[in-house]
């Protein structure tokens, strides 16, 4: 029988699917119960009692797992940050061997939820997966999503189609000790079925190349599935080999985006752009010492446009900061008290 196109990407592809498996230790894990639930949780002798099947041969307890793919043949593996957020937890990486290995992380990506990773295998040059150019994907292409789904299904593959572009969510991790909600910004909406425990697997171009990193789903809907674009990965990866770390821009104020609601709750004199929120008393409008500031930029100030891009719903501040680098500059049209003026924004870098 002649092999079909997609049988022989999966099987090229594969090889370069990682498992990764996060545990933590049992004495770390009972500090981290609070206290107002340790009485509904099983003790015995003072210790947290934890299923057999959780506990792995070095005492280690399983909390959780996620997937990734080799990038470079050295052992570098992408996949989401909030799959490895929890810095406290041990990550193992299981090849499609079944060799494992234990993963040091190289860096974390402060905005997108992008994380970098290594193992050492000696001289042993892993296979991995080419990178594609997520700009150029359109609108009905046909792709391929391969994980560890729900963590238990190793070597998953679905197939579907490019949904949706540029598509903003907000989203709550499925890892960690409390899960953290962010916004998601241009990602590639797909049909692909992915599942919790595909998060950072490959979203595959028919051509073979990764577009995307499986990121997010939206419960109670089907088919409704995001990625995070392949090239904020190579930005990161570039970053990571030039600097030694992900750089990633810092404004350093705090808005909201206008719309028309927010016009007629408040009074404003214009229905789009980004308002610099007011000050608080436990959270800064404008954040000492960054950029914004030394722009001379003021709360409730309302920024109109970005290098000659007015800003609206669909276009928000954070989109120019994932196509900026730390040292360029943004020109900010800004209005206050009824009067417009122009701000030079110098990009500094994300601590």
């Amino acid at each position: 029988m002649k092999q079909k196109p997609v049988v022989g990407i999966v099987k090229n592809l594969m090889p370069a699917v990682v498992s990764i498996a996060i545990t933590k230790s049992l004495e770390i894990l009972e500090k981290e119960v609070p206290k107002d639930l340790q009485a509904l949780l099983p003790y015995k002798d003072g210790h947290l009692q934890i299923p057999e099947e959780m506990v792995g041969p070095d005492g280690k307890v399983k909390i959780g797992g996620g997937s990734g793919f080799i990038v470079h043949p050295s052992g570098i593996i992408v996949t989401n940050k909030h799959v490895v957020q929890d810095k406290e937890a041990e990550y193992t990486v299981i090849l499609d061997s079944g060799e494992k290995f234990t993963a040091e992380i190289l860096a974390r990506d402060p905005v997108d939820d992008v994380a970098i990773m290594k193992i050492t295998t000696g001289k042993k040059k892993l296979p991995t997966i080419p990178l594609g150019d997520s700009s150029k994907v359109e609108l009905g292409e046909e792709v391929l999503a391969i994980g560890n789904a729900l963590g238990i299904f190793k070597n998953t593959v679905s197939k579907g189609i490019i949904s949706g572009l540029a598509r903003s969510i907000r989203a709550a991790s499925e890892m960690g000790k409390k899960p953290q909600v962010q916004e998601l910004r241009g990602l590639i909406q797909t049909d692909a079925a992915i599942n919790p425990g595909n998060s950072g697997g490959p979203l595959v171009h028919m051509d073979g190349r990764a577009i995307g990193i499986n990121a997010a789903i939206v419960f109670g809907a089907q088919n409704l599935g995001f990625a995070i674009p392949i090239n904020y990965v190579k930005r990161d990866l570039e970053d990571l080999k030039t600097h030694g770390r992900i750089r990633r821009p810092l404004l350093g104020l705090r808005y909201l985006t206008i719309d028309d609601m927010l016009q007629k709750r408040l009074g404003l004199p214009v229905a789009e752009g980004a308002l610099i929120m007011g000050e608080g008393p436990h959270a800064k409008a404008i954040i000492a010492g960054t950029p914004a500031e030394r722009a001379g930029l003021k709360p409730k100030d309302i920024i109109v446009a970005v290098n000659g891009k007015k800003l609206s719903q669909d276009v928000t501040i954070q989109d120019f900061l994932e196509e900026r680098e730390v040292g360029d500059t943004l020109a900010m049209q800004i209005l206050r008290n009824g009067k417009e003026f122009n701000a030079n924004v110098v990009l500094a870098e994300r601590k």
